[in-house]
């Protein structure tokens, strides 16, 4: 079992997988003003609860999109596991071909999805991954990641409406039994979640148009099971996405 872990600008994922299973998953938040001994602790905690000792993790490996935590990270997984984490980065061995205009500036978290997403399904793919901020990544049939778009998270979406507005209330998000709302916050959660279901749904449209061809459809990422089972598109939910795609490139940088 490896530990991999997913730090986000929201929540940082961790979970214990290997290629038989995912043993466990959890959320802590991501707070910069945190030491790496409190994040240790946290980490000590989270493999308490699930009765895993320390030693029965070979090592661990880490995505970011948060660079000033990437140091206090790896130096608390290390404390609890006396190992020095793998950081996805430049310089990486992914076996991923990124056409991209600046491949350096392509978020680690988008190519650590592709990299799953081609070992699992049909190319070509669109991978949406729905967190802080909606990415959605373009494989195509060579394997090739060819570029994405990157759209407001709902979350952002919904606190820049309330905050913006002097009469709109924050609200939770939760899926309206109608698209037409009958009091303002039905029709805010309306507007968010058909809205961005409308979104996804016309940028797949028109990603397959420039492909020319129908594409594989994965989403991942906590708010995405919100928003996929309401879109006109088949689209395969796996949360683990991106946990499968560290340990893919954990083996292949560990010479396994």
């Amino acid at each position: 079992m490896i530990l991999a872990i997913d730090m986000g600008n929201t929540n940082i994922v961790l979970g214990g997988i290997d290629e038989h299973k995912t043993y466990f998953v959890e959320r802590i938040t991501t707070n910069q003003a945190k030491t790496d001994l409190e994040y240790a602790v946290n980490l000590k905690d989270i493999l308490e609860i699930h009765d895993i000792h320390p030693s029965q993790i070979e090592g661990a490996i880490l995505s970011s999109v948060v660079p000033p935590l990437n140091i206090t990270i790896l130096r608390a997984v290390e404390k609890i596991l006396g190992k020095k984490p793998l950081l996805v980065g430049s310089g990486m061995k992914t076996g991923l071909n990124i056409l991209m205009d600046n491949p350096k500036t392509v978020g680690s978290d988008m190519i650590v999805d592709a990299v799953a997403a081609i070992h699992e399904f049909p190319k070509p793919i669109i991978v949406i991954d729905m967190g802080t901020a909606t990415t959605m990544s373009v494989v195509d049939k060579s394997g090739n990641y060819c570029g994405g778009v990157i759209l407001p998270g709902l979350k952002v979406s919904l606190d820049s409406l309330s905050g913006k507005t002097a009469q709109l209330p924050y609200i939770s998000l939760e899926t309206p039994g109608k698209v037409i709302g009958k009091n303002t916050i039905d029709c805010m959660r309306s507007g968010i979640i058909y809205g961005n279901v409308a979104q996804i749904d016309g940028i797949i449209d028109r990603m397959e148009e420039e492909l020319g061809e129908k594409a594989s459809i994965v989403a991942t990422g906590g708010l995405a099971r919100l928003i996929t089972p309401l879109c006109r598109h088949k689209i395969v939910y796996d949360d683990a996405l991106l946990l499968k795609g560290l340990l893919l490139l954990y083996r292949k940088n560990m010479g396994r």
